[in-house]
């Protein structure tokens, strides 16, 4: 793969940097589509690459992709002692049988992020990066793009280009062999990449929050929480000291420089909102950064997210100036807590994407009142403090999916004055159909219908962007006023 310089000339990556690990016979676990492009990346490289997959049809694209020669999971494990390494594909579980066999023949496994981390410090596509790094339960794709957005913004100054990368749609991968050379990458990271990696430590990461989530994958909430700390090693960490859990680990971590972000009035060491203002008190020095005002998404989980951008970009040399211009052009992703209908006097708001008990929470707070929108999988989740807590803010509640029947239990005994509908229809459309219907008969002006649903889509859904298209679409048909 050819790169640019500042000139726009077309250079060669500097394979010989390569790390020595990767200097032999590599395995690649996994030909999907983060495999396809470890593929594509170590092939440019010259690397003595071997892909397994179970999946013929797989095997054959990303053989035909790269030239790399592709064998079943069996016979990789067969063939173990031929490895130098093994890189997966970061969705697959520690417990797959190709990977423990893997650990108990000696080899490192490592993940597509850490991969290109180590590619990137060694040199082998320029001058190192700056990795600032985003993970959490909840928030991610949000705070990465606000935190892109001002590292932009701060570029226009400084002439070093940012790009958001990682689970918000750009591969690291493909980020950092981009011809126009990316200087600073700004990445989101899932639980499974960070557990994948090792050698990775950002330049600044951020955590914004933890609850229980991926509990099958990870094996326990503690291995979940230990695997998203790995971001605090870096030089620089920001964490969301309102989240207990979050300081009780950061407290874990003894370092007393870890920069914390609240929705309360920030104490030293914090950036935090004081009269209307995102305030940074750092070093006995206080400076306003943007205003709290106006943030897209609206409500408190907007704010939040946005201190936690504001922090990180604040430490990588943005201006207060660079951080407000970014947050007046933001927009939030779809399905991300979107008004996607108003009318008589009502917003209709798709937060598909608030697929656990956290993120409806974080959805639901400072929301005022609504009528609630819920269910599908909630994946053995608790939906009660959930339901305990905002039951003051619900003017009704519409419940649908394959888990309705927890979520209106919860209702009955703790919001049990509060108006409930519950659609047995297994349609995605008829059901979701019949729920904004009874919606839009219960909202009131001033008020907002929000699609919250606390659960996974799949039970349904394609996914979580089907199931906002179409809450969207019924908002449209049936909207009063």
């Amino acid at each position: 793969m050819a790169r640019a310089d500042r000139g726009g000339e077309l250079m060669a990556p500097a394979a010989t940097n390569l790390p020595a690990e990767l200097r032999g016979a590599v395995l690649l676990a996994g030909a999907g589509v983060s495999g396809r492009g470890a593929a594509r990346l170590l092939a440019r490289l010259g690397a003595d690459v071997t892909v397994a997959d179970d999946n013929p049809d797989n095997r054959d694209n990303v053989a035909a992709e790269t030239g790399a020669a592709t064998l079943s999971t069996a016979e990789a494990a067969a063939a173990l002692d031929s490895f130098g390494i093994v890189v997966t594909s970061p969705g697959w579980r520690p417990d797959t049988p190709l990977l423990t066999a893997a650990v108990d023949a000696g080899l490192e496994v490592i993940g597509d992020v850490e991969l290109c981390f180590r590619l990137d410090r060694a040199g082998v596509f320029g001058a190192p990066r700056t990795w600032l790094a985003v993970t959490g339960t909840n928030g991610k794709t949000t705070t990465t793009g606000m935190l892109a957005a001002m590292m932009q913004q701060a570029g226009r100054d400084t002439g070093r280009r940012a790009a958001a990368c990682g689970n918000i749609g750009v591969a690291v991968s493909d980020a950092i062999v981009d011809p126009e050379r990316v200087d600073v990458l700004v990445a989101e990271l899932s639980s499974f990449q960070l557990h994948w990696s090792s050698h990775l430590v950002p330049d600044a990461g951020a955590l914004l929050n933890l609850a229980e989530d991926h509990i099958d994958w990870h094996g326990s909430f503690a291995a979940y929480g230990a695997d998203k700390t790995k971001v605090l090693r870096a030089a620089t960490a920001v964490a969301g000291t309102d989240d207990e859990e979050v300081a009780r680990l950061v407290a874990a971590t003894g370092r007393g420089d870890i920069v914390g972000f609240t929705l309360a009035e920030p104490a030293d060491n914090q950036v935090g909102v004081s009269g209307g203002r995102i305030v940074a008190r750092l070093g006995g020095e206080t400076t306003d950064l943007a205003s709290a005002e106006g943030i897209e998404p609206a409500g408190a989980a907007g704010v939040y997210d946005a201190l936690a951008a504001a922090a990180v970009a604040f430490s990588q040399g943005a201006r207060p100036h660079h951080i407000q211009a970014a947050l007046d052009g933001y927009r939030v992703a779809g399905h991300r807590g979107a008004v996607v209908h108003s009318a008589g006097g009502v917003d209709w708001v798709d937060n598909s994407k608030a697929t656990n008990p956290h993120a409806a929470h974080s959805a639901l707070l400072g929301a005022g009142p609504v009528v609630w929108v819920a269910g599908g999988q909630l994946k053995g989740a608790d939906v009660t403090d959930l339901v305990r807590e905002h039951a003051g803010q619900f003017r009704a509640v519409a419940l649908l999916g394959a888990d309705r029947d927890i979520l209106r239990a919860a209702c009955e005994r703790h919001a049990p004055d509060v108006p409930l509908f519950v659609t047995d229809s297994a349609d995605p459309v008829t059901a979701m159909d019949e729920a904004v219907a009874f919606a839009a008969r219960h909202a009131q002006p001033g008020e907002k219908v929000l699609l919250a649903p606390a659960a996974a889509s799949l039970d349904m859904y394609s996914g979580m962007a089907e199931r906002g298209d179409i809450f969207a679409a019924a908002a449209a048909r049936h909207a009063r006023g």
